[in-house]
């Protein structure tokens, strides 16, 4: 009989990559836009830098799209607060101009 966490586990070299992958993408996306954007930077001058293996190489190609993805995560994330900071201003705003006329009179 096996139990659960049994089935769950994958086996062989597959397996590990996939979980090694799962770890570090989750440890990815913990990090900070600051620290995903100065890492993405580094993987930057190093490809440029050359001398890596095709296999190093595209390691870290792989690792720099992971780190953009985040970067445009965070950066999405802010640009909504910003925006439903606008629209809550802009219904506040709104609100004073339900009682004005459409020249801005007071009345209706």
């Amino acid at each position: 009989m096996t139990s659960d966490t049994d089935t769950d586990m994958g086996t062989g070299a597959e397996s590990d990559a996939a979980a090694e992958a799962g770890a570090e993408s989750g440890a990815l996306s913990a990090l900070s836009y600051e620290q995903a954007r100065g890492e993405l930077v580094r993987v930057v001058q190093q490809l440029e830098a050359g001398g890596a293996t095709l296999e190093e190489s595209l390691a870290l190609w792989e690792r720099g799209e992971e780190l953009a993805r985040i970067c445009r995560e965070w950066l999405a994330g802010a640009r909504a607060r910003l925006d439903a900071v606008l629209e809550a201003e802009a219904g506040a705003d709104g609100d004073d101009a339900d009682t004005e006329g459409p020249d801005g009179e007071a009345g209706a």
